[in-house]
Parts: structure tokens; C-alpha cells; sequence
């Protein structure tokens, strides 16, 4: 297990590599040597290579080959006119902590890979040919992306195709542009978890939306902030797909747009489409298809949801299905459902228990308080932590406050907040700038988020920002981390 160091500024290729005093200077030494399982490469921090990056060999499951950066400053950057790191066939790779920008291709492309982790990477200005996601990852297996940030790129923010187990968690993607981008696009892709991203569109040049799956199996979409777009998520054609507990906004770029939408490109079955707050778009959910197709719609459950602000239904169904309508929150000036007679006479459809109030911020605060609840009874061995959100609907300057341990829980009652975004928090606590602005938090789970209004667009919708942290039971033995997303209606702000 051999480290080898890698510094543009004064390193040189004819060194041995393995010490930061006699470190090589370009990737494509790296490139030349036989990396075996356990291997590191460490890119020197404030270096900048202008070169694709070829990951050739593999690790094992235990032994993984690592990509990462070394010292102090600036993550260590790649340029390239082509791809950023490029691999074909290899398994069991570690990248993290780099920036990859200005690229011709992909940020980070893998072919026919398996077992890869990418983490806390930045992706910016990439794919300047419009012809590749940020990070695109096909034909593959077992693939996760946690904690990285994506913004300002040409063609989608990931591209996933034909990749059975696929984790997109924590992750930002801010502006992807161009004429077919989405913030995620994953085709024919199975075993899909994507949690605790925030996926904003609200100013990409593109007439698409925020996560398109095409014929997706076995795919959990939840916990995730998702704004803009002319979609939220457009999920097709697929089975066993569950999505639940995001907050979806600011898609009405089309008459047709709509948070959720199902039914098209193949049948559709087993849905469950639950706890989310849709709002400020054209319709909720919508299950409908191309005219004359002979689609299955079965088993689509849409229950325990929040509308409001919207120009269209909460609900349409216009192609034969079934399922249900159920337990559903619908602010007042919201139509409830647009179903076609000859669906409502078939009684494939039922609509239940849906209940319409004046105010969605007060249900939302008892909803939240609810899940609180839930999770205090709950039983576990471990420390979990569970996603937070700070809504603002109104701001006076003064500080919004909230606890992140609250809904945490431990095997020994004790709980201490460790980090905070990158930082550790030290016993005065720490204070962290934002987007939108500044936050203090302590090691007892404590936050204080104050607005920045002179930070926040100059138009209405919404806008929203996430922090990650990290806790465990006051000990190393057992931790676990997860986001606060602070989500800011600036309508109420700016009126």
C-alpha cells in the first residue's frame, strides 16, 4: 500500500512520488504506474492540472485505490478538454476532496465500474461540449456520490445509466443548463436511493426539470429540496418507487409542469408518493401518458401530502390507473383533484380523507412536530440522525432558532453535535456564512439562523440552502450525520 504525491507547483516526474518533498508533478505519471489495491494518489492542495485524469486499475472491497489531496488551501483542481477523471472497468475507487472545472466532457465519467465512491468533490463549468453529465456513471455497479457540489455545468448534473445501486446523498446541483439538462437524469437504473440532496434549477437555461428517471426499479427519492425546472421529478415507466418527505417548488414553467409526474414511456406499478410539500408550480401530482398507449398504471398511492400555491390540481389522473388519493393536506385556492369522468365511473381511482386548511405553515410546524414525536419512541442501537428544515416564511431580523438533536436519537441518551459543514464545533460553538446568511450553532445541537436580506434574489418563489453536520453519543464509537435545509419563501419576505 503505497502513497504517492502528486504537486504541480514543485514537484517533479522525474522524483520517486511516494514522500510531499519528492513528489511527481503531472497525472499522467501517476497515470504510468501499475497502482495496486490500497494505493493512494494525494494531490497537493493548490495545485492545478491540466490534463484528464485515467484511473486504469482496481482496488478490492477492502483495499480501495484512493484519489484525494494533501496540505493546506484550495482543493487541488483539474482541468481538461476532456474529461476530468475518466475509468473504464475499474472497481473499488475512492475520490474525494478535488474540484474539477472547465472540462470539454464529464467532470467524472465511469464506464462498466464497480464499488465507487465519490465524496466532498466540486464540479463546476464542466461538459463545455453540452454532450455529458457533470458526473456520468454507466453500465455500472454500486455507485455512491455523497456530500459533493455541482454548479454552473453544461448537460445534466449527473447522467446514471444502466447502474444497478446508485446513492446520490447530500449533494448540491445549482444550475445545470442546456437544451436536454435535468440536475439528475438516471435511465434504466435499478436498487436508487437519492436523499438529502438540494437540486436547484431556478435559473438553468434549460426547458427540462430537476430529476428525470426513466424506467427506474427499486428507487427511494426522499429528504431532498427540489427547486425549478419545468418538472420536479419526472419519474416513468418504472416499479416499486417510493417518493417521499421532499419539498418541491418553483416549477411552472409549462402548463403541463407538475412536481411528481408517472405514466409515461412504459407501464407503472407500485408507487408511493407520500409525506412531500409540493407547492408554487402548475399540478401536483400528475399520472397521464401519450394518447393511444396501451400503459398500465397500477397501484399509484399519493397520501399524506401538502399543497399549496398551485395553478393547477393537486392531482390529475387523465389515463386509466389505480390507486388512491388519500390523507391529503390542500391549502385553501388549491383545486384538489382533476380526474377524467370515465376514471371516477371506472372506480379504479378512490380519493379520501383529504382535508383542505387556510394555512399550510401551521400544518406543517404539527407535522413536524409529529415526526419529533415518532422519532423520540423510536428503539435504536446506534445514533441516528435525522434531516432537519428551517422554514422562513416572514422575517423581522431577529434570529430563527431550532435544535438539530431534537429529532436525533442514541443508544445512551447522549447526543453532541461535532461538525458543522466542514468545521468542528468547539465548545464556544461556531458560526458559519451561508447563501442567504449567517448561522451559530453549539455543541448541544443548538442554531441561531440569521437573514441576510441583502443576499436574497430580487424575485419571488423560493430559494433554499443546506448545511451538513455530524453527532455522535459523546464517545467515537457510534456518529452519524445528516443536513439542515433552510428553505426561505420570499414571497412573504419581499410583499
Amino acid at each position: 500500500m503505497t502513497v504517492y504525491y502528486v504537486n504541480s507547483a514543485t514537484g517533479s516526474d522525474r522524483n520517486g512520488g511516494t514522500g510531499q518533498n519528492s513528489a511527481f508533478a503531472t497525472l499522467s505519471k501517476v497515470e504510468s504506474l501499475k497502482l495496486k489495491p490500497g494505493d493512494s494518489v494525494l494531490l497537493a492542495k493548490g495545485s492545478v492540472f491540466n490534463e484528464q485524469f485515467d484511473i486504469k486499475y482496481s482496488g478490492t472491497e477492502s483495499a480501495p485505490i484512493k484519489i484525494a489531496s494533501y496540505g493546506t488551501g484550495a482543493a487541488p483542481v483539474i482541468h481538461s478538454s476532456g474529461d476530468g477523471i475518466h475509468s473504464l472497468y475499474a472497481s473499488n475507487i475512492v475520490i474525494e476532496n478535488l474540484k474539477i472545472s472547465n472540462t470539454g466532457g464529464a467532470g467524472i465519467y465511469g464506464g462498466s465500474v464497480t464499488n465507487w465512491t465519490v465524496r466532498d468533490v466540486e464540479i463546476a463549468k464542466t461538459g463545455l461540449s453540452e454532450n455529458a453529465g457533470a458526473v456520468t456513471f454507466r453500465s455500472s455497479k454500486n455507485v455512491t456520490v455523497e456530500d459533493s457540489k455541482i454548479s454552473g455545468v453544461k448537460g445534466d448534473g449527473f447522467w446514471i445509466e444502466k447502474v444497478a445501486g446508485i446513492k446520490l446523498l447530500n449533494n448540491t446541483v445549482t444550475s445545470a443548463s442546456g437544451s436536454t439538462a435535468d440536475a439528475v437524469q438516471m435511465n434504466d437504473s435499478s436498487n436508487i436511493l437519492i436523499r438529502g440532496n438540494h437540486l436547484d434549477q431556478t435559473h438553468a437555461s434549460s426547458p427540462k426539470g430537476v430529476i428525470a428517471l426513466v424506467r427506474p426499479t427499486n428507487a427511494v427519492v426522499e429528504d431532498n429540496v427540489l427547486t425549478g425546472g419545468g418538472f420536479g421529478i419526472s419519474a416513468q415507466a418504472g416499479k416499486n418507487v417510493a417518493i417521499r418527505d421532499n419539498d418541491i417548488s418553483g416549477y411552472h414553467g409549462y402548463s403541463w409542469s407538475f412536481a411528481v409526474g408517472l405514466g409515461d414511456q412504459g407501464n407503472t406499478r407500485d408507487y408511493d408518493i407520500s409525506g412531500n410539500h409540493i407547492h408554487d408550480g402548475a399540478w401536483g401530482v400528475a399520472v397521464s401518458g401519450p394518447s393511444g398507449a396501451s400503459y398500465t398504471r397500477t397501484n399509484i398511492k399519493v397520501h399524506d401530502n401538502v399543497f399549496d400555491d398551485l395553478s393547477q390540481a393537486a392531482l390529475k389522473v387523465d389515463r386509466p390507473a389505480s390507486g388512491s388519493f388519500t390523507n391529503n393536506t390542500i391549502e385553501t385556492g388549491t383545486k384538489a383533484t382533476a380526474i377524467s369522468p370515465s376514471i371516477v365511473d371506472a372506480h379504479t381511482f378512490t380519493v379520501s380523507g383529504n382535508k383542505t386548511v387556510a394555512n399550510v405553515e401551521t400544518t406543517l410546524a404539527a407535522a413536524d412536530a409529529k415526526v419529533a414525536a415518532a422519532t423520540e419512541v423510536s428503539a435504536d442501537s446506534a445514533v441516528v440522525a435525522v434531516h432537519d428544515n428551517l422554514k422562513i416564511f416572514t422575517d423581522n431580523g431577529e434570529a430563527h432558532r431550532g435544535n438539530l438533536l431534537d429529532n436525533d436519537s442514541s443508544d445512551n441518551d447522549t447526543l453532541v453535535l461535532r461538525r458543522f459543514g466542514d468545521e468542528t464545533v468547539g465548545k464556544h460553538g461556531l458560526t458559519l456564512t451561508g447563501e442567504y446568511g449567517d448561522i451559530h450553532v453549539d455543541r448541544e445541537g443548538n442554531y441561531a439562523y440569521t437573514l441576510d436580506e441583502t443576499k436574497l434574489p430580487d424575485h419571488s418563489g423560493h430559494v433554499s440552502e443546506s448545511f451538513s453536520y455530524g453527532i455522535n453519543d459523546g464517545t467515537s464509537h457510534h456518529s452519524d450525520g445528516d443536513t439542515l435545509t433552510v428553505f426561505i419563501h420570499l414571497d412573504g419576505l419581499l410583499s
